[in-house]
């Protein structure tokens, strides 16, 4: 077996009995080379996109498809069609209460469907985008570890977090170079060495 396989396989066999795996533990080329999937056999590693594929549930890729479709022209073009149909019926049915109860329960209906359909979307991309930064931030040499994950934290620790912050944009305003500072022990290290020299 190969290195990339190996660390890939004693990963896996970590996920499978629940244990905590820290990506740092195994070489990075070597986890992204080799995907696992199911049992541990030959037949278990897949590229990563065959990998997705086949983790994904029925719902969650009937989900993906619906917002995918709601989000394009078709759906667009449809949506305006079955509204001017349905405006071009309203003569022939008088434009009665139950013509107007048609589009009202149409579009409730897909109004109630789609909130969960957009939730869903912002929810995942929200949480991609998070891990993507968490893993900046603790790549970064010099980026505050108290960063990683602060949208787990409480509103109160959150509140602390930005006081910091905010302190940090006063002392960079008073030194002028706005885009020195990459955290907030490294920024008050430097304006402390600065003061020193000055």
């Amino acid at each position: 077996m190969d290195e990339g396989f190996e660390a890939a396989a004693v990963a896996a066999s970590h996920v499978a009995r629940g244990s905590e795996v820290s990506l740092r533990q195994y070489p990075i080329g070597a986890l992204e080379k080799k995907r696992i999937v199911g049992p541990m056999t030959d037949d278990a590693v897949h590229s990563p996109k065959e990998a997705a594929v086949r983790r994904l549930g029925f719902l969650e890729r009937f989900a993906r498809w619906s917002t995918v479709q709601a989000g394009s022209s078709w759906a667009f073009a449809l949506a305006a069609g079955a509204v001017l149909v349905w405006l071009l019926t309203g003569p022939f049915f008088r434009f009665s209460e139950t013509w107007q109860l048609v589009i009202n329960t149409a579009t409730t209906i897909v109004t109630f469907l789609m909130v969960f359909l957009i939730q869903r979307s912002q929810n995942k991309e929200s949480q991609a985008v998070q891990l993507k930064l968490n893993e900046i931030v603790a790549a970064l040499n010099g980026a505050s570890a108290r960063l990683i994950n602060v949208e787990d934290l409480s509103e109160e620790e959150v509140a602390v977090l930005h006081r910091h912050y905010q302190k940090l944009a006063e002392l960079a305003k008073q030194d002028g170079h706005l885009t020195e500072s990459h955290s907030i022990e490294e920024a008050e290290r430097r304006y402390q060495e600065r003061g020193k020299r000055d």
